[in-house]
């Protein structure tokens, strides 16, 4: 602690010299912030930046002096008069969501000699929690129903005629021209 207290020298060396690498004498004094314990050079990239400089100031006058008239050749304007950035890169942009074809797909499949399953997909282009989905139909067709994929329900049955009309009377915004009955899929194995 008592080391982090003494004043060293703090020249700023160009990287890629060998003979300034070899001036160099270890064990390097290194002060850390009081504020946020890091090295100093690595402050200005915290979140208490501001109270780092006012810790500098009190304690490390000619180290804040430093920082400030490195902090001004940063901000300096570029030819074309705008701020340059100084750090954090390109500001983020919004990801577009991607225009995906509204279609709701609707098939029967086969689940032995007899029995079916009829499955539901592409409800989620249309902005419906399959969940919320899934216990409805169990509810309205007095069957089990469960969500088997990213967008897939399986409802136990061969209710594929009942389930085009309870859609479109559920949810308005699956209209015929949306809505698909594919017929007959075998169902696949995992």
């Amino acid at each position: 602690m008592a080391a982090a207290l003494e004043e060293p020298d703090l020249e700023v060396e160009e990287e890629g010299s060998e003979e300034e690498e070899a001036s160099a004498s270890y064990p390097l004094d290194v002060i850390y912030c009081g504020v946020c314990t890091l090295p100093v050079e690595y402050c200005e990239h915290t979140a208490e930046y501001e109270k780092c400089k006012e810790w500098w100031k009190t304690n490390y006058p000619d180290i804040y002096l430093r920082v400030i008239e490195r902090g001004a050749a940063d901000l300096s304007l570029d030819p074309s008069g705008k701020k340059r950035q100084t750090r954090g890169g390109k500001a983020l942009k919004k990801a577009k969501k991607k225009e995906v074809e509204k279609r709701v797909t609707v098939a029967r499949a086969s689940r032995g000699k007899r029995k079916f399953v009829t499955v539901i997909c592409g409800l989620t282009t249309m902005e419906i929690d399959l969940k919320k989905a899934a216990k409805t139909f169990g509810s309205r067709f007095a069957c089990g129903s469960s969500v088997t994929g990213p967008d897939e329900i399986v409802i136990q049955g061969d209710v594929t005629d009942d389930l085009i009309d309870f859609v479109q009377e559920k949810w308005p915004e699956v209209t015929d021209d949306i809505i698909d009955d594919i017929g007959d899929q075998k169902i696949s194995k995992r």
